[in-house]
């Protein structure tokens, strides 16, 4: 439920950006092809850093729990 909610919020936050970084005419009903030009790249740039930072903490979660165990056997100790 809470990794729902963290996507839900990621998602929000990226459409919410690009939106105001590339939508600047509100009169027409379709985007202009300049437009979504635009929000595909501001789209797929952040959903890139999104998979590379979800990558790295993949990656260092172990050591730290590993350190939060060590901590805590030792505080207990």
């Amino acid at each position: 439920l809470f990794q729902l909610r963290d996507f839900l919020l990621v998602y929000n936050r990226m459409t919410e950006l690009c939106f105001r970084h590339c939508v600047s005419n509100l009169n027409y009903r379709l985007l202009t092809g300049r437009e979504e030009t635009c929000l595909d790249s501001c789209a797929g740039k952040l959903v890139h850093s999104n998979h590379r930072l979800m990558s790295a903490y993949v990656a260092l979660m172990p050591s730290i729990m590993q350190r939060r165990v060590s901590n805590y056997e030792a505080s207990a100790a």
